[in-house]
């Protein structure tokens, strides 16, 4: 059940945010859940928008982007529990996706050279395939223009004419792998990936709020895209994610990329169900509804690039600054332990002392600044949600901790 003391505390919190000017964050919504799929905290806070009189709440709908890879990492492993995808073996892949069998590859220089070395699965799940983001990656972007690429037009050229930035297996880069993973899914389900989540992961669970394609309910609940330009005040802006937002039948749905990496749009609390679901072991601890086996969770949790132990330390470039803020380091820890990344999501590898969580824990986020974190020795989860761009907005950052913290502490008292 929640606690009256983590909501309160987590409401004061969100409130002293979304109510200062100064800050200009229109509105956040934050939910914790437990092994059980309990609440332990939830709140929301300001508005849906800076110009909105809607206030933000519990219902409120959100473009989760990169949110989404946990969810495609999910189905990628119920096919690989069938026997329909494997994670090494290559000829799956190839055999699936011919394109990635021809792939080339962009050298430093910015020419593109032959593959060296296979692609598989666990790669694509890991970010060690060798694909990137334009909106991260300098060379990336200077080589798609003078059109450029656009990860978020709904159009599948914009993932399948992107060439490897790095040969496979040569280090970690953050990048389109699970746009290609979602890809492979669909070929191997004879399903597009939104249809695949709704019959596979979503219905289980009773899920009726996430969706690539959100229905007139959602669309009237969702929070507006805001833009914070040179580190100045916060605006609205017009969504970055408009195509699959605009589709509403069914041809005009077919038509559009089921990304994967970036497609899906939730209510927090829904989404937090299906961290549930990881944190019991596979099971959805409400409906009973195993969606994966506990080895399969087990190998998600592992570390799948010891060889890379400061991966998130090489620095990610704002390529395109209307997307993404600089980052010298993605999670910076005391003592700078060696990193982890699981199947889809990074791995604190020891306690955060900051907040109580347990080490072992996963963690990932979306482009508008959404954050969520599954620990699954204390069985605590949780997510906090903003649309706001350019990624690395240090408000929202500021109050996930804040409100990671709250909950843990009240599960101390």
């Amino acid at each position: 059940m929640a606690s009256s003391q983590a909501t309160q505390a987590v409401q004061s919190s969100l409130d002293s945010v979304t109510g200062n000017p100064e800050t200009g964050i229109a509105g956040l919504v934050f939910v914790s859940v437990d092994k059980n799929g309990d609440t332990l905290a939830a709140a929301a806070s300001g508005n849906r928008g800076l110009k909105s009189k809607e206030p933000m709440t519990l219902d409120t709908v959100f473009w989760i982007a990169s949110c989404t890879k946990m969810i495609t990492g999910i189905a990628c492993m119920q096919l690989v529990e069938q026997g329909k995808l494997s994670l090494d073996d290559p000829s799956v892949v190839y055999k699936l996706a011919p394109e990635l069998e021809k792939v080339q590859c962009l050298d430093e220089q910015g020419k593109l050279v032959d593959r060296k070395g296979d692609i598989t699965l666990r790669m694509l799940l890991s970010h060690t395939a060798g694909f990137g983001y334009s909106f991260f990656n300098e060379r990336l972007r200077d080589f798609g223009r003078p059109i450029g690429f656009d990860e978020f037009t709904g159009d599948a050229k914009d993932i399948l004419k992107m060439p490897l930035v790095n040969q496979p297996g040569d280090r970690w880069e953050y990048g389109t792998n699970i746009d290609w993973a979602g890809i492979l899914v669909e070929r191997a389900s004879g399903m597009k990936l939104n249809a695949y989540f709704q019959k596979n992961i979503f219905e289980p669970l009773g899920l009726k709020n996430i969706s690539m394609f959100p229905n007139a309910e959602m669309k009237s609940q969702l929070a507006t895209m805001h833009q914070r330009w040179g580190g100045g005040k916060l605006e609205e802006r017009d969504h970055i994610f408009r195509r699959p937002l605009m589709a509403e039948t069914e041809e005009e749905q077919d038509r559009i990329f089921n990304a994967g990496g970036a497609g899906c749009f939730a209510k927090p609390a829904e989404y937090c169900q299906i961290l549930a679901t990881l944190l019991n072991n596979g099971t959805h601890p409400k409906s009973g509804a195993q969606i994966l086996k506990k080895e399969t969770v087990d190998t998600m949790f592992e570390n799948q690039i010891p060889q890379f132990p400061d991966f998130a330390r090489q620095g990610i470039p704002a390529a395109k600054p209307d997307q993404t803020n600089p980052a010298p380091e993605l999670f910076p820890q005391e003592g700078n332990p060696p990193q982890g990344w699981g199947l889809t999501f990074f791995l604190t590898t020891t306690e955060l002392g900051m907040t109580g969580r347990a080490p072992n824990s996963a963690w990932w986020a979306g482009l508008a600044n959404l954050f969520w974190w599954a620990d699954r020795e204390k069985g605590v989860a949780g997510m906090i949600a903003s649309q706001v761009l350019p990624f690395g907005e240090l408000q929202v950052m500021g109050q996930w901790f804040a409100c990671e913290k709250a909950v843990y502490d009240s599960l101390k008292s």
